[in-house]
């Protein structure tokens, strides 16, 4: 099993979600955070006043998938979340070892398929 983590805008999510749905992903973990990359947040402009953003609100999406739909899962991400422009995001991929369903016990990838 792998875990799949992705950076994206925060207007790209219902995308994202939709394009994972078509791909067969049944659930996932959504958290709002804030953070910079190469493009090392922005300034604005705030009753006259310049200040800068460093942290740029994106969205992160956890998911959990068997390894057979890897490929699929972050292909779906990369043609939802992409814009062509700086700042689109990331994509983690580890590998997560065991998954147990609270409620009957039961482990394995039937847990996340």
């Amino acid at each position: 099993m792998k875990k799949v983590e992705a950076i994206i805008k925060p207007f790209k999510l219902e995308e994202v979600k939709e394009a994972l749905a078509g791909v067969g992903v049944q659930g996932l973990t959504v958290t709002e955070v804030k953070g910079f990359g190469r493009q090392k947040g922005h300034k604005e402009l705030y009753r006259g006043a310049e200040y800068v953003v460093e942290f740029l609100p994106k969205v992160k999406l956890e998911v959990v998938v068997p390894d057979g739909k890897l490929k699929d899962v972050v292909e779906a991400i990369v043609k939802s979340a992409s814009t062509g422009r700086i700042g689109d995001g990331k994509i983690f991929v580890s590998t997560v070892e065991d998954a147990i369903r609270i409620r009957t016990g039961e482990s394995g990838e039937i847990v996340v398929s």
